[in-house]
């Protein structure tokens, strides 16, 4: 009796298909909030460069 219900147990993977893609959907966070991070930051120093050049060629 015992062992039918352990047995059952480990057979079952009905959780294991939202578990999968719960664990890339938070990869797929990560990366994007990695790469718009990394995007910003140049961003920003384009941004600071063309300001600049606006900036000095106003004198």
């Amino acid at each position: 009796m015992k062992k039918a219900k352990v047995f059952e147990f480990l057979s079952d993977e009905s959780g294991a298909t939202s578990i999968e893609y719960a664990l890339i959907a938070s990869i797929v966070s990560v990366s994007i909030i990695v790469s718009l991070t990394q995007i910003s930051t140049s961003l920003q120093g384009v941004f600071n460069s063309v300001s600049a050049a606006f900036g000095s060629g106003s004198n």
